[in-house]
């Protein structure tokens, strides 16, 4: 039986974190480890620096042929094991939705969404007992967050199809794990705009480690934990989105931006 784990959005940020964590046995032993990403010169150069042998696939996740490449890869050998499925290719835009460039929103949509949909129920036929996938939600995906409406949307999409995923697969050990990590210092802060809005919501946030997300999420994968959110704080304001009213939530978040936004008073 051949164990891989297959990782998207592996060339840089979280995504690559969890491929060199995965090559240093944080998942237990693997035979193959298939990254994939559009830049084939990243992936080549994160392959190589890797014990674990790694398989390389250049594609764009909104593109539905990436798919078909996967499934086929898949299908090559009959011992195949998806030991670990890991959903985190993604990206996000700030600003109003009516300001976002064209097709932003619907290549967000294809990424975050469907890219996870289909990978799975394309993995699944190669998975077993105690076969695990860890999709990367955020805490964008507790509350909607206007200034980045697609984008929360579509975690939480990513949040209640993991959950529901984890309990229909939970009877054969099948799990499914939702990581919701706050901003990190990743290249998605580079891409996503609105500069000013970025630096007000990582001072609200903070900011949290890429090493800790990475160990804490594949931690709470292979225990079978449906949900991971790796910052206490993060953790308090899950509950207390669950608890109160979601206008009270947005007029609270609106206004702490507001203040962290305004330039530091001269002593």
């Amino acid at each position: 039986m051949t164990s891989i784990a297959i990782v998207t959005g592996a060339s840089s940020g979280l995504g690559e974190e969890l491929v060199r964590r995965l090559d240093a046995g944080a998942f237990g032993r693997l035979d193959q480890i298939w990254v994939v990403a559009r830049s084939a010169a990243r992936l080549d150069e994160l392959a190589a620096t890797c014990a674990t042998p790694v398989r390389t696939f250049a594609l764009d996740l909104t593109e539905a042929a990436s798919f078909d490449v996967i499934e086929r890869a898949l299908a090559e050998r009959d011992d195949v094991r998806v030991a670990l499925l890991v959903n985190n290719a993604g990206f996000g835009t700030f600003g109003g939705f009516s300001d976002q460039p064209t097709g932003a929103a619907a290549d967000m949509v294809r990424l975050l969404m469907l890219a996870p949909v289909e990978l799975t129920y394309r993995a699944l036929p190669h998975m077993v007992a105690g076969s695990r996938v860890l999709n990367v939600a955020s805490v964008a995906a507790f509350v909607p967050q206007p200034g980045l409406a697609t984008y929360s949307a579509a975690k939480r999409f990513v949040l209640d199809f993991s959950r529901a995923l984890d309990e229909e697969l939970g009877p054969v050990d099948i799990h499914v794990t939702a990581l919701c990590p706050k901003f990190m210092r990743t290249a998605f802060l580079d891409h996503a705009g609105a500069d000013d809005v970025a630096a007000g919501m990582a001072r609200l946030t903070g900011f949290e480690d890429v090493g800790r997300v990475a160990e804490r999420g594949l931690a709470a994968a292979r225990a079978g934990r449906a949900l991971c959110i790796p910052s206490p704080d993060m953790r308090a304001f899950y509950l207390a989105a669950k608890l109160l009213p979601y206008p009270l939530v947005a007029r609270a978040e609106r206004a702490l931006l507001s203040v962290l936004s305004q330039p530091p008073r001269d002593a």
